[in-house]
């Protein structure tokens, strides 16, 4: 790799404000390595020099190699070149560099510049992943140093901006967009950051021209998904002319756990996902019931250690895919892509889920686009942060919505039609709630009516099932989470769907008794579809247990099925 140096006349009063020592290790991002490490890593990279001023990796390119410092001292730089240029952190010997898109692919959020001259290992980014491999420890090492400064950079609101209305519906796409899918960014809000109007006026922008998407010298004005996808490599560019094994439509935990156990036995598999891969899932602020994590994990970061998995198997990813279409043809399946490309498959995965139901009261349609959420993630955490909130729902999702929103919000309402909590909701997390002092809890109770003017959300009107009685509870958001409907509109009609449009599966899928292919004398296995080859996992499959460990082992079984269909079609 070619060294490079910055430029500017502003580079040596950067580095001369860059702090002596180094930043304290945060929660395990930080790592030193010892020395025996060190020379295992110097056997398989290169030792080289570095000097003052040069750019080891650079923001907003592939982050392709990963390099241990031996001796001086690299800081983490924030917009390098740009008037807003500033030290985020300094690394000393011992210390490796770079962040999480070195596995997954995506540009780097920070430019890394040599602070003060010294020697470091340099090994390319594919040479790490085999070393990963060959030493778990390690790479556990790595993955959770990657993940946690990952979460840093979320946190202190590094990365691209959005700026824009709270309002607007395309800057709601783009902020749900970048948060589902943990992207480093910052929002400028138009109706409340005393910033935004100065920063329109540099660029020659007016307000009705966005939103916009910022970062260093590039402007996209109201990009799509895919648009600002390709700006951080998320989306990949693979080749898809090719037939591949199995494809799995959907990344949520079934998707997610297909996609791994696919490409780990020998598979061929492509998994696509129209928005962000972890499905609902996703958007869960803390899992506290999934074997194997007792202190709990994010459904984020659930996602995002479940695709560097599947991805280090040799699965390939593409987000945003959105799914619109599949036919038959001969000895495959043809999934057809809402940006017109398609995907062939001698095997699919239907894992693409169900969406929150929206609430029956009138006027919802007016508060959607600026005050009704169907999630419960830091984005939505932000928005709500001093206001008075109401959340609807008895099941596990709102009940982790009223608790993760109840540190943000200056009031939380959770309002039921159940008699008492524990009736849908986990004990645990009903037992949580019943203690907190800062989330009310109103039973047997709907929602009627929602107040507000010009769009903006002021108040929720409730009624008790009971008495009758009708009740003004003051909030500026309000969450949904009253049970959800399949994501299976873009099926044919060869997949049969149940009453409530989840796809049947095994003996149920041919009602009939005929068969598969209206006569065949096999039966479809166990969570194979009415069409061949077409297998369903997860809260989309018709009778599944709608939880997170459920679906992950559904995911799996799928694969094994899908090994034992191709056995027969070869």
């Amino acid at each position: 790799m070619t060294a490079t140096r910055a430029e500017g006349p502003d580079l040596e009063q950067l580095l001369a404000a860059v702090p002596p020592g180094e930043t304290p290790d945060l929660h395990g991002a930080f790592p030193r390595l010892d020395e025996a490490r060190i020379q295992e890593l110097s056997a398989l990279g290169e030792r080289r020099p570095t000097r003052r001023g040069e750019v080891l990796i650079a923001e907003g390119e592939p982050d392709e190699m990963f390099y241990v410092v031996l001796s001086g001292r690299v800081a983490a730089v924030e917009a390098l070149g740009t008037p807003e240029q500033r030290v985020i952190r300094v690394h000393g010997p011992g210390r490796f560099l770079g962040e999480l898109g070195l596995l997954t692919g995506q540009v780097a959020f920070l430019t890394w510049l040599v602070a003060d001259p010294g020697e470091v290992i340099a090994i390319p980014a594919e040479r790490l992943r085999q070393i990963t491999l060959s030493d778990p420890a390690f790479g556990d090492e790595v993955l959770r140093a990657f993940l946690i400064r990952r979460w840093l950079v979320l946190d202190q609101g590094l990365g691209f901006r959005i700026v824009g209305s709270r309002y607007s519906p395309d800057t709601r796409r783009l902020r749900e967009f970048a948060a589902r899918n943990r992207l480093p960014h910052r929002f400028v809000d138009l109706e409340s950051d005393t910033a935004a109007d100065a920063l329109l006026r540099h660029l020659g922008l007016g307000p009705e021209e966005t939103p916009v998407v910022i970062w260093r010298d590039r402007v996209l004005h109201n990009p799509s998904n895919a648009e600002l996808a390709g700006l951080i490599g998320l989306r990949s560019d693979r080749s898809r002319s090719e037939i591949c094994d199995l494809v799995v439509v959907g990344g949520g935990p079934a998707g997610l756990a297909a996609a791994v156990y696919g490409a780990s036995e020998g598979l061929d598999t492509s998994l696509l996902d129209g928005v962000a891969v972890g499905g609902q899932a996703g958007r869960t602020s803390r899992i506290e019931n999934y074997l194997g994590f007792p202190a709990g994990i994010s459904g984020g970061e659930l996602a995002e250690r479940a695709i560097i998995q599947a991805e280090k198997f040799g699965a390939r990813a593409t987000v945003p895919a959105e799914v619109i279409g599949m036919e038959a043809g001969e000895g495959e399946h043809v999934l057809r892509l809402a940006d017109g490309d398609s995907v062939a498959a001698r095997a699919v995965i239907i894992a693409t889920g169900a969406r929150y139901r929206r609430l029956p009261v009138p006027r919802l349609e007016e508060y959607e686009e600026s005050s009704v959420y169907y999630a419960a993630t830091p984005m939505e955490a932000q928005v709500c942060a001093g206001d008075p909130v109401v959340v609807v729902g008895g099941g596990n999702s709102g009940g982790q919505a009223a608790l993760f929103l109840a540190d943000h919000a200056a009031q939380v309402r959770l309002v039921i039609r159940e008699r008492e909590l524990g009736e849908y909701m986990s004990r645990y997390l009903a037992d949580r709630i019943e203690r907190d002092p800062r989330v009310e809890v109103l039973v047997h109770t709907e929602v009627r009516e929602l107040q507000g003017e010009r769009g903006v959300l002021e108040s929720v009107v409730v009624e008790d099932l009971d008495t009758h009685e009708r009740r003004v509870l003051p909030a500026h958001e309000l969450m949904v989470f009253i049970g959800a409907d399949p994501c299976t509109e873009w099926l044919p009609d060869t997949v049969a769907v149940d009453s409530g449009g989840y796809v049947l599966t095994g003996p149920a899928a041919v009602q009939d008794g005929s068969g598969l292919d209206g006569g065949q004398a096999r039966q479809p296995l166990l969570l194979e579809t009415s069409t061949p080859g077409v297998f369903a996992a997860g809260d989309v499959r018709s009778g599944s247990t709608k939880r997170v460990a459920s679906a992950v082992g559904e995911g799996s079984m799928a694969v094994r099925l899908v090994h034992e269909y191709l056995a027969t079609v070869r």
